[in-house]
Order: C-alpha cells, then sequence, then structure tokens
C-alpha cells in the first residue's frame, strides 16, 4: 500500500474496507459450498478464533513498534530471539510463494470461461497443461514486471480488487436473490443443519482452509497509528471489515450453492460455471465472459501487488546479515532481482506437480493444504509472541492496547487466536475426502516433508551466518533485549539467541 502522510488520518470507514480488500478473494468459495448451511458455520467460527484475534493482535504488535522495520521478523524476534524471527519471516514469503501457483490455477481456469462454449471451456479449464502454461506465463510476467519498478501497481491493485473481487461479489448475492424470487429451484437444503456433523473429520478437513481465507488481516495493523483515537476506532473498524469480510463470504457461498447441485462442486470451476448458469436463467449469456475477465483480472492485479510485496521483508532481514550476499542483489531500480528469480523458480517447480497429481483439483488442493500449513506456523509464533512481550515488555509504549489493564484479554484474544489455528494446523493434515487426491502416501509426502524442509532451511540458514553477509548500508535497529543489556556487544554472534 502506498505511504500516507502523517497528517492524514484515515477513518474507520477507509481502514475498514481496506481490511476487506486485503482480505477477501472469491476463489474458495466453492469449496465451502460443499457444506451448504453449515458453510455459514465454519465462517463465523473462524471469523471469531482467528480472524478477529489475528488483527487485534497485529494492531498491538504494529503499534509497538512502528518506528522499527522488520514485521513480523520484528514481532517474534523481540519476544523469542533472532532464529525465531527470521522463521517467522521466511514462513511469511515461502507461504507467499506457494500460494501464488493456487491462485493463479483460480486466474487460469477464470481466462478459459471467457469463450462462448461452455462445454469447450469447462474442457479447457481441467487440461492440466493449459492451466499450467497460464501459471507460468502470468507469473513470470508479472515477476519481470516488478524488476521493472511497482510504483503503478498501487492503481492497479485497486482497481482490481474493485472490478475482481467486490462487484462481482455483490453480483453473485443479487443474482441469487433473483432467482429464488422469481421460482427458481434451489439446489442447497436451505432448511439443512448450521451445526455440522465435528465428529466426522473429513467434513472438517476442508473448512480447515477457511482460515487461509482470513489471513492478511493483520496487515492493516501497519495502519493502527494512522487512525485518531486508535484504542476505540481500531477495534472499530476491525470489526466492521470482519462483518463484510464474513457476510461476503457467507453470502456468495449460499448463492453458489443455491445454483449448483452439491455433487456438481468443483473447487477450481464452479464459480465460473455458477456465474454462467446465473446468466443464462437471466438470459444473459454474454455477460459470462465479461465477468470471467473480471475475476482473472482482479486474481492478476493481486499477483501483481504481492509478488515483489512479502520478498521486500525477507530482503530487507537478509540485508541485515540473515541472508547470503547473493539473495541481497538489487537491479538498477533497486528491486530484489535475485530473490525474485528464486521465487520464481520455486513457483515453476510447484507448477510441475501437475504431471503427478491426478487432477487440477488435487493440485490445488494440495498447494492450498501446505499453503494454510505453512502459514499457520507463523501465526502461533505471532500470538505466542504478543503474550509473552506483555511480561518480557511491560513497560514499552502501546498506541493500541488490548485491554485497558491487565493482561487477561490478552490471553484471552490471542489464546483462542493460537488454539484456533493449532486447531486448523492438525486438521489440514488430513486428506479431504470429497476430492480424489490420489495416493495417500504422496499426499502425506508433500505435506509433512514440505513443512520440516521449509522449516529446516531458515534454521540452517541462520546457523550458518557469517558477519560478510552483513550489508554495510543496511540499518536495523537492535532488539530491546541488545539495547537493554550492559553486556551488549558488537560481535556478531554475539547478539543472537
Amino acid at each position: 500500500m502506498a505511504n500516507i502522510g502523517k497528517a492524514t488520518k484515515l477513518s474507520v470507514a477507509t481502514l475498514a474496507i481496506m481490511n476487506v480488500t486485503a482480505v477477501v478473494s472469491l476463489r474458495g468459495l466453492p469449496a465451502e459450498a460443499e457444506y451448504g448451511i453449515s458453510s455459514a458455520f465454519y465462517y463465523l467460527f473462524a471469523a471469531l478464533v482467528f480472524l478477529i484475534p489475528t488483527a487485534l493482535v497485529a494492531a498491538e504488535l504494529a503499534a509497538m513498534f512502528s518506528d522499527k522495520q522488520g514485521g513480523v521478523f520484528r514481532w517474534v524476534g523481540e519476544a523469542f530471539g533472532k532464529r525465531m524471527g527470521f522463521l517467522a519471516i521466511w514462513l511469511q514469503w515461502v507461504e507467499s510463494t506457494i500460494w501464488y501457483p493456487t491462485v493463479l490455477t483460480f486466474g487460469a481456469v477464470s481466462l478459459a470461461f471467457i469463450g462462448m462454449d461452455s462445454t469447450h471451456d469447462m474442457a479447457l479449464a481441467s487440461n492440466r497443461m493449459y492451466t499450467l502454461a497460464v501459471v507460468l506465463i502470468i507469473y513470470w510476467l508479472a515477476t519481470f514486471i516488478s524488476l521493472k519498478g511497482m510504483s503503478w501497481v498501487g492503481r492497479v491493485s485497486k482497481i482490481g480488487g474493485l472490478v475482481g473481487t467486490i462487484i462481482p461479489a455483490g453480483l453473485l448475492v443479487v443474482l441469487a436473490i433473483i432467482y429464488l424470487a422469481t421460482g427458481g429451484h434451489s439446489q442447497m437444503d436451505l432448511s439443512g443443519k448450521f451445526f455440522p456433523d465435528l465428529t466426522n473429520l473429513d467434513n472438517l478437513v476442508l473448512a480447515a482452509g477457511i482460515f487461509l481465507f482470513y489471513a492478511g488481516m493483520e496487515m492493516g495493523g501497519i495502519h493502527v497509528k494512522e487512525v485518531d483515537n486508535p484504542s476505540r476506532n481500531y477495534p472499530k473498524a476491525v470489526f466492521i471489515g470482519s462483518l463484510i469480510t464474513v457476510l461476503i463470504f457467507i453470502l456468495g457461498t449460499f448463492s453458489l450453492g443455491i445454483i449448483i447441485p452439491k455433487n456438481e462442486i468443483n473447487l477450481t470451476q464452479s464459480l465460473l460455471v455458477g456465474f454462467d448458469h446465473y446468466f443464462t436463467y437471466v438470459k444473459a449469456s454474454w455477460l459470462s465472459p465479461v465477468i470471467a475477465v473480471a475475476l482473472a483480472f482482479g486474481v492478476l492485479a493481486g499477483v501483481l501487488t504481492w509478488v515483489a510485496g512479502p520478498s521486500k521483508g525477507i530482503f530487507a532481514v537478509g540485508r541485515a546479515g540473515y541472508l547470503p550476499p547473493f539473495f541481497q542483489k538489487t537491479n538498477s531500480r533497486g528491486v530484489q532481482r535475485n530473490i525474485l528469480l528464486i521465487q520464481g523458480a520455486i513457483v515453476t517447480l510447484l507448477g510441475l506437480l501437475f504431471v503427478v497429481m491426478p487432477s487440477v483439483q488435487s493440485f490445488y488442493q494440495i498447494l492450498s493444504q501446505l499453503t494454510v500449513l505453512l502459514y499457520l506456523i507463523m501465526y502461533l509464533l505471532m500470538f505466542a509472541a504478543a503474550i509473552y512481550l506483555r511480561y518480557n515488555m511491560k513497560k514499552a509504549k502501546r498506541p493500541f492496547r488490548i485491554g485497558n489493564k491487565g493482561n487477561g484479554l490478552m490471553w484471552f484474544v490471542s489464546g483462542i487466536g493460537f488454539l484456533g489455528s493449532l486447531l486448523a494446523f492438525v486438521l489440514s493434515f488430513i486428506p479431504p475426502g470429497q476430492i480424489a487426491v490420489g495416493s495417500s502416501t504422496v499426499w502425506y509426502a508433500v505435506l509433512v516433508i514440505g513443512c520440516i524442509v521449509v522449516v529446516a532451511i531458515p534454521i540452517i540458514i541462520y546457523a550458518m551466518r557469517k558477519p560478510s553477509w552483513r550489508d554495510p548500508a543496511a540499518t536495523f535497529e537492535p532488539f530491546h533485549w541488545e539495547e537493554n543489556t550492559s553486556t551488549t556487544t558488537t560481535n556478531y554472534d554475539n547478539t543472537s539467541l
């Protein structure tokens, strides 16, 4: 997001909409549409135990360290040391890297539905080679654009968020209302149970992925000091933004379930198929290609925004001595060239998994699950750090504070967030019964080995770091435990925990 001048103050409404734009994506609606009415339970549950705690905890941490760089590296590092801080920001970067193939898969499917022949469009959307080609072409195009400089991407992302997310979501709900009001038959049992059968683990697996739908709300914490009376107005913006987000997800999911039979729901295609069915019903089939382009544009705009984003965080930390000089190389415009190229190589490698997975849908699901697992590890560290810092940095200024007095409310909010994240983490390992994922051995191997490798890499890099890795031009503020000890030394190894 663009920097806002010190004199500028964000209104509650503005910050709420910013939070919605950062979080809401329509690509995951089909996954929850399979649950019918009970999908509302999952959305509300995840909002209470993850979305709201994430936003509030991140707001306090961001306000505490608003004058120091590092983001989640700073937050976790202040509590548990540099090694854990580096792990946290590494996970944030790698998670976003793995996320690109999943979101671009949705973009590829959207582009497939630009044609007017729905049978041909569905066949093209299911073609693995087509999807792989689109994912790689669009991702590398976004990377090369990033290397040229991203000053214009802010405007593109705003337009893309409006055209590719907000307007389509509203249109989907309006079409569902028109369909039911004019006698259309609902494919969803609207009299079904709100509370799902929690004893069936298969029914919980896809729902666990809903936590990732809400991931990103912590980004709004960056702006907590740009709000008048943040102790009152920031929570208000969080709850308004959360309410809008939950409503979009619930109503959008219901809208899909109303028009598509449960046994025909496909994770990658059903959003476009749903629009196509509604447009056919209202005799406006010519709008199907238009909405397909809009959704694809929304995806591409989001990718353009994020391709360079998380990599900047790991780049800044790397310059402080946590990554070898190779990773610190920039082009003439100061863009983190080598990190972007390595990021692209990882995306390409993940894309090749198409050849071993039985379908585009299973590839989409396994990458989504791995993304959830990695992101949740970072959130577990963040929630634990927030509680720890209440005791380790008692006297630190907190422009925004969860609870006016004492630490009880922080324990409650962070505790719920931690336990909710832990629950989703455990559930994410279970193969979903609704999707053919091929060999369960491959499923478990990818998730377990993927988590172990991704977590081990930053620990190994941290152990191998050298004083020569630090860029002399890098200015990275010391941690509070470095400032407050009389034994602080400039010796590189003595500053580690």
